[in-house]
């Protein structure tokens, strides 16, 4: 079935070797031009000049205010009478430990976010918020017996405690919390039902 094209032309002696006209190619354009015609892209590409005039404004800001100069003022003082301490924390000291604070940080914050203050829970939270705030200040402490003293084990071992004992504080909070709304359902159910 298949034939070589060669031998069709040979085969084929009719083929006309007219050659087209000189306005043909003009001719064909113009028809062409008709059926589709060229769009006005001109607004499109002020679109583009646009975008790309943005583009580059944000890429300019960006770059500005991550190399630029800062714009905090800091006051002039006197180094000698004013000490800043930097503490370090367990994540200073290894990896594993800043995994470790991170996870009970994350899960005091959590459990913080949770509780529902009212009127009527005001005395249990401010107790509890007061021992969280002992808690808080005995960490502080440590963290800067770390930064002077170096890690030892048991300054590393009393921050996780102290971090341990801020965590067990809330979950008790919360489950007083629990059985205060529970005896509180139960009172207003007896008082409904009399």
């Amino acid at each position: 079935m298949a034939q070589d094209i060669r031998e069709l032309f040979k085969e084929a002696q009719h083929v006309s070797h007219e050659i087209m006209p000189d306005n043909h190619q003009s001719r064909f354009l113009d028809k062409l031009d008709k059926a589709l015609p060229v769009k006005n892209k001109s607004s499109f590409n002020g679109l583009r000049i646009a975008a790309s005039i943005v583009l580059l404004i944000g890429l300019g800001y960006g770059t500005y205010k991550y190399y630029g100069p800062s714009s905090t003022i800091v006051p002039e003082t006197n180094v000698a009478a004013t000490k800043t301490v930097t503490t370090k924390t367990l994540g200073d000291v290894s990896p594993a430990l800043k995994k470790v604070e991170d996870y009970y940080l994350a899960s005091i914050n959590l459990e913080l976010s949770k509780m529902k203050y009212t009127p009527e829970t005001k005395d249990l939270f401010d107790g509890y918020l007061q021992q969280l705030d002992e808690l808080n200040k005995e960490y502080q402490r440590l963290s800067v017996e770390l930064t002077e003293n170096g890690p030892t084990e048991l300054t590393v071992n009393a921050l996780i405690d102290n971090l341990k004992f801020r965590l067990n504080l809330l979950y008790r909070l919360r489950e007083q919390l629990k059985e205060f709304s529970a005896s509180d359902t139960q009172s207003d159910e007896a008082s409904q039902s009399i």
